[in-house]
């Protein structure tokens, strides 16, 4: 379904990204891991174009992506739901979910993604009218999480949803991701949470210094020695 080749990035002078190359199949979860500042969240943003300064080729179910604007993307059904939630405080948790349906892939049907994003998280009806900055935490993840389901995307990229949540929060939005994959839609998460991301993976990524070191299936590399010395602290 996606395909990143041979992707070089850079900021300024500093190259962040060097030669990453990975794929993610219909259906599945997959998930890159790595420590702050290894460049997951650039890679998601070459990917979503929202990042422009890159060269490599990324193809979306068969059509190359790596040039096109980012709103083509998402009308596509590639979606990227960013760092730090980024809501818009001022608003409704209505009205932000709302926000995510612009596409033309999405607008016509608003109505029936709204009542499906509500199906899977209940919470959020109970909080339609409330305005968005008064949300907790964990909350206020989903609302960001429910607003990139509002463009009916077919891949959702996830970047760092349990970043700054309470372990019990954490397990929410993990169990969450699953459903979300069982409902048809294919992932691709980049966590700092090692160990819950690894669990709930098809298959992982390590990303460190800007290379992919390590590939597996998510439950293998939670049991590497490697990757437990390294991020695990075991």
């Amino acid at each position: 379904m996606l395909k990143i080749s041979n992707i070089n990035s850079f900021y300024g002078e500093v190259q962040v990204l060097k030669d990453v190359s990975l794929q993610v199949e219909q259906g599945e979860i997959v998930t890159i891991i790595g420590a702050n500042a290894a460049g997951k969240s650039t890679l998601l943003s070459c990917v979503s174009r929202t990042l422009k300064s890159f060269d490599g080729q990324v193809e979306f179910n068969g059509t190359r992506i790596e040039k096109m604007k980012p709103d083509k993307i998402v009308d596509m059904g590639l979606v990227q739901c960013p760092e730090g939630r980024l809501l818009f405080p001022g608003l409704t948790v209505k009205e932000n979910l709302e926000l995510g349906a612009f596409s033309k892939r999405s607008r016509a049907s608003k109505k029936e993604r709204l009542e499906f994003v509500y199906s899977i998280l209940p919470r959020l009806k109970e909080r339609e009218r409330q305005l968005a900055g008064s949300l907790s935490g964990g909350e206020a993840q989903m609302c960001a999480i429910g607003r990139g389901l509002m463009a009916n995307p077919v891949l959702l990229m996830l970047d760092e949803p349990s970043l700054g949540l309470a372990p019990i929060v954490v397990q929410e939005i993990m169990g969450l991701i699953r459903n979300i994959r069982d409902e048809g839609t294919t992932i691709l998460l980049v966590e700092q949470n090692v160990r819950q991301s690894l669990k709930l993976a098809d298959r992982a990524y390590v990303l460190e210094n800007g290379r992919i070191i390590m590939e597996g299936q998510g439950r293998e590399l939670l049991n590497s020695e490697e990757v437990k010395k390294a991020y695990l602290g075991i």
